[in-house]
C-alpha cells in the first residue's frame, strides 16, 4: 500500500473548506482514485498508517426527500445494535457557502465531502459501527466507498497476526436507500415546509424554543421536484451502483411508518457471513441457519407423515394406537399443567422409525414433544465359577410433551 500521493497535493483543502473556499463541483475533475488518494495519503500523513483504524460496520444511509430519515434511522439503529450518534453529512459541511450551494440544488466538492467524513469516521466513538447519512451522493463518492473498504481490507491483511491486528477487523458495509415517489416527496416535503413555518412564527410570537431551518425546497413545489429529481439521477444511481459490491437493502418508505418499520425489522437481520471473520465463517457455516430447517418445516412433516402411511401403515398404526392408549391419558391427566412426561419400554420403539412417528404425529396435532433414550445394564446371570456377570441392557423410551395450557383466572 504506498503511502506517497499520486500527484502532489494541494497545500490544504482542509484550510480552504474553514475559510469557505469552495471549489464548484462543476470544475472538480471526476477522478475517484486521485481524489481519495490524495485524502488518503493526507490522513496517513497526519495520523500514521497503524491508526487508520475505521469502524466495524458502516451503513451507508440515502434517502430521497421526503422518505423519513430522521424518523426511520432510530429503527435501523435499534435492529443493527449500533448506540453511536449518526453521521450527518449535510452538518460535517455546513458553512454559509456551502449552504448556498445546497439551496440551488448544487453539492459540494467531492474532495471536501470525502476528508472531512474520513475524519469523522475515525473517531474512537464510531469503532463498533455507525450509520453515515447522506453519503455517497455522486458516482466519485460512490467510487470512494470502494476504495475505502478496499484500503480497510489492506490494512486487515497487512496487520493480520501482529498484536495490532484485532483493531483491524473485517469490514461491513451495507448500503440502504429509503425510497419514496416524486408525488409522494413533494408533498411531504412542502408539509414539512408548513409544519417548520408554523412553527417558527410561534417561536417569533412567544419566544419560547428555537427557530427550524426552513429550506428553499420546503415551500417551492418547482424546487421540491427539482431536488427529487435530483436525487435520482445522481444519489439514487451512486447508490445503486454499489449493490454489487456490498449488502444492499431497499425499504419502501411510501408506506404507513409502522409498514415502514415492520421492512426495516426484516431487512436487517443477523447474517453471519457478512459480520463474522473469514476464518470463523468458514468452521460454523455448515452448521444450518434455524431459520432454513424451520422455513419448510410444516410442508416437510406433511411429506413424512403421508410417507409413513404408504410405505410403513402397519407400523403407523401401531404407533397410533400407542399414541391413542398410552400418551392422551397423560396428556388430559396434566392437561392444565402444559407438559407431562411419557416413559415406556415398549419394544415398538425400538426400531427408530416409531419414534419418529410419535414425534411426528404429536407435532401435527400441536404439541411441542421432544425424545430421550436412556439405556441401562441389568444383571441377567452370573457365574460363580469365573465372577462372570452377564447383563442385558433396559431401554427405557421418554418422551416430553408440551403444549398450551387452558387460562383458568380471567381479567375482570
Amino acid at each position: 500500500m504506498s503511502t506517497s500521493d499520486p500527484e502532489s497535493p494541494p497545500a490544504g483543502p482542509t484550510a480552504d473548506v474553514a475559510a469557505g473556499r469552495i471549489a464548484s463541483p462543476e470544475l472538480e475533475i471526476k477522478d475517484a482514485p486521485l481524489i481519495f488518494g490524495q485524502v488518503w495519503n493526507r490522513l496517513v500523513q497526519e495520523r500514521g498508517l497503524e491508526n487508520m483504524v475505521f469502524p466495524k460496520e458502516i451503513m451507508w444511509l440515502g434517502g430521497a426527500p421526503g422518505s423519513g430519515k430522521g424518523t426511520n434511522t432510530p429503527f435501523i439503529l435499534r435492529e443493527r445494535g449500533l448506540t453511536a450518534a449518526p453521521i450527518v453529512v449535510s452538518d460535517l459541511l455546513d458553512t454559509p457557502e456551502m449552504r448556498a450551494l445546497k439551496d440551488r440544488g448544487q453539492f459540494v466538492g467531492d474532495r471536501e465531502v470525502i476528508e472531512a467524513l474520513l475524519r469523522k469516521l475515525l473517531e474512537p466513538a464510531y469503532q463498533t459501527g455507525v450509520v453515515v447519512d447522506g453519503f455517497p451522493r455522486t458516482k466519485v463518492q460512490a467510487e470512494a466507498v470502494k476504495l475505502l473498504h478496499d484500503q480497510i481490507m489492506q490494512l486487515r491483511a497487512m496487520y493480520w497476526g501482529t498484536p495490532t491486528g484485532k483493531r483491524f477487523r473485517r469490514p461491513i458495509f451495507r448500503i440502504t436507500v429509503l425510497f419514496v415517489g416524486e408525488q409522494t416527496s413533494v408533498e411531504r416535503q412542502l408539509s414539512r415546509g408548513r409544519e417548520i413555518r408554523a412553527h417558527n412564527e410561534k417561536v417569533q410570537r412567544t419566544g419560547a424554543g428555537s427557530l427550524l431551518e426552513l429550506r428553499p425546497t420546503d415551500v417551492d413545489e418547482a424546487l421540491a421536484r427539482n431536488r427529487y429529481r435530483t436525487f435520482k439521477e445522481l444519489t439514487y444511481d451512486a447508490l445503486t451502483s454499489l449493490r454489487r459490491h456490498f449488502h444492499y437493502h431497499f425499504v419502501n418508505a411510501d408506506a404507513p411508518l409502522a409498514d415502514v418499520e415492520k421492512s426495516i425489522n426484516a431487512e436487517f437481520k443477523y447474517q453471519s457471513s457478512l459480520e463474522l471473520g473469514q476464518s470463523t465463517f468458514d468452521i460454523i457455516h455448515g452448521i444450518p441457519l434455524a431459520s432454513e430447517l424451520t422455513l419448510y418445516a410444516r410442508q416437510e412433516l406433511v411429506r413424512r407423515l403421508d410417507s409413513y402411511e404408504h410405505a410403513s401403515a402397519p407400523l403407523f398404526k401401531q404407533v397410533a394406537a400407542f399414541i391413542e392408549a398410552h400418551v392422551v391419558p397423560v396428556i388430559v391427566r396434566h392437561a392444565l399443567g402444559g407438559r407431562c412426561v411419557v416413559k415406556t419400554d415398549s419394544a415398538l420403539f425400538e426400531d427408530a422409525t416409531a419414534v419418529d412417528m410419535v414425534l411426528d404425529v404429536l407435532s401435527e396435532r400441536g404439541y411441542h414433544a421432544v425424545y430421550q433414550e436412556q439405556r441401562t445394564a441389568v444383571p441377567r446371570t452370573f457365574a460363580p465359577q469365573t465372577g462372570t456377570i452377564t447383563c442385558h441392557d433396559s431401554i427405557q423410551h421418554t418422551f416430553e410433551i408440551r403444549f398450551h395450557p387452558p387460562e383458568i383466572r380471567r381479567g375482570q
